[in-house]
């Protein structure tokens, strides 16, 4: 949510940085939306086959080598094609997020990390437009960090915090979903 809300203030900046169309900027939005509905199923099914800390990690990977391809993009249709890859990198890490963090804390310490998860991803949406602003040097104000180009807004890595503390995870597998590809109409 934070990156797509960075992205949308930035989109300005890219416009002038990029010489991009309104196409181009629809689409600059769009493609990783697109490839993180489309592919959301797709993760959270590979995280019960493969292991959800495994998948999860792969996602990191992914959507950080999109974020690295966006900030290095020079052109509309490279930064288009990243902005595709971090969606997908998004839509294999999020799904799985509150599955490894469910196995990370005890029953009794679930409701309050469940509720903390809610929140934090819910202050993305506040706080989105203030980063992008704030990255592109849209805004004039004591609070703001100093100018910078657009690559900078389109390069926001996944929070450190939710990452290492998945990373702490042990591995697991939905032992209900393994056998769907066995035979069972014999």
């Amino acid at each position: 949510m934070l990156d797509n809300l960075v992205v949308i203030t930035a989109l300005p900046a890219i416009r002038k940085a990029l010489g991009a169309t309104v196409g181009d900027l629809e689409w600059t939005v769009n493609a990783y939306t697109l490839a993180f509905a489309v592919l959301m199923m797709t993760g959270s099914a590979l995280g019960d086959r493969f292991g959800r800390k495994r998948v999860f990690l792969i996602g990191v990977g992914i959507f950080t080598a999109g974020s690295a391809a966006a900030a290095l993009s020079d052109t509309a249709a490279h930064l288009l094609l990243a902005r595709a890859i971090q969606g997908t990198g998004a839509a294999f890490l999020t799904p799985l997020t509150l599955t490894l963090l469910a196995r990370v804390f005890p029953p009794e310490q679930r409701a309050a990390v469940i509720g903390l998860w809610a929140g934090v991803s819910g202050l993305g949406l506040a706080i989105g437009p203030l980063v992008g602003g704030s990255y592109c040097g849209d805004w004039e104000s004591p609070v703001m960090l100093p100018s910078a180009s657009f690559t900078r807004a389109i390069s926001i890595p996944p929070p450190t915090s939710l990452t290492s503390c998945c990373v702490c995870a042990p591995a697991s597998r939905s032992p209900s979903r393994l056998f769907l590809m066995s035979s069972t109409s014999q």
